[in-house]
């Protein structure tokens, strides 16, 4: 799709959040000793997946020696494994790994995307930070015209999703949305469902806060959405 790919271009090429830039393209430089052979991406990240997917996954960032390495998003650490594996198992996705951006991972009715396109210091984004690449996220929603169900991993990837839905449709009711595990919110004006999860990071998942068990009903849960259930 030629809009997705003009987007894809001029995110690449973003420079607006100076911390960040500097701070990916350090990253890149000074790598971490497990990945010290190879060459990372060190730029900002465009989503990816089905351009008529009716589902829309929304993260908060790429990881710094994950997206940011690999460039792609969820790609390469923990959390792109237990999100690619639970994608597979509910039919969204080709095979139950996220590798590298050539491992022949396909989503299938998914798109994959984040509020904020650099991998931030202690993915810990500013307010401005998110405001200057919440542009991106508008657009990406008014090119994906089949998505029906918005899923956000996170409170930020929420904060971020609810600052772009307000920007495009302005009389939505958003308020009373608010974060937590498997909450699903109609609201009126608005023309997709939103769901929420917690992020797969390594923080949760080892901690014991978010369990496989509870992380593959949200997308149970998303696939009785998209099938009228």
């Amino acid at each position: 799709m030629k809009e997705l790919e003009r987007l894809r271009e001029e995110i690449i090429s973003c420079q607006r959040c100076p911390r960040l830039s500097e701070y990916i393209r350090e990253v890149a430089r000074k790598k971490v000793r497990r990945f010290a052979n190879e060459d990372y991406w060190g730029r900002p990240l465009p989503g990816f997946g089905d351009p008529g997917a009716e589902l829309l996954i929304v993260g908060l960032a790429p990881a710094a020696h994950g997206g940011n390495r690999t460039g792609r998003m969820f790609t390469g650490d923990s959390s792109g494994n237990w999100l690619a594996r639970a994608l597979y198992e509910t039919g969204f996705a080709n095979k139950p790994e996220s590798v590298s951006r050539n491992d022949g991972l396909e989503l299938r009715n998914a798109y994959i995307t984040a509020v904020v396109r650099c991998a931030p210091p202690e993915n810990k984004p500013t307010k401005e930070e998110m405001e200057n690449c919440n542009s991106f996220l508008v657009r990406e929603l008014e090119i994906l015209r089949d998505v029906k169900v918005i899923l956000c991993l996170g409170s930020i990837a929420l904060k971020g999703t609810l600052m772009a839905l307000k920007r495009l449709y302005p009389t939505a009711q958003l308020k009373g949305i608010k974060f937590g595990h498997n909450l699903l919110y109609r609201s009126q004006g608005l023309p997709y469902t939103l769901i929420t999860s917690y992020h797969p990071s390594k923080q949760n998942t080892q901690t014991g806060r978010l369990r496989w068990g509870d992380w593959i009903r949200v997308f149970e849960r998303v696939r009785l959405e998209l099938e009228g259930g």
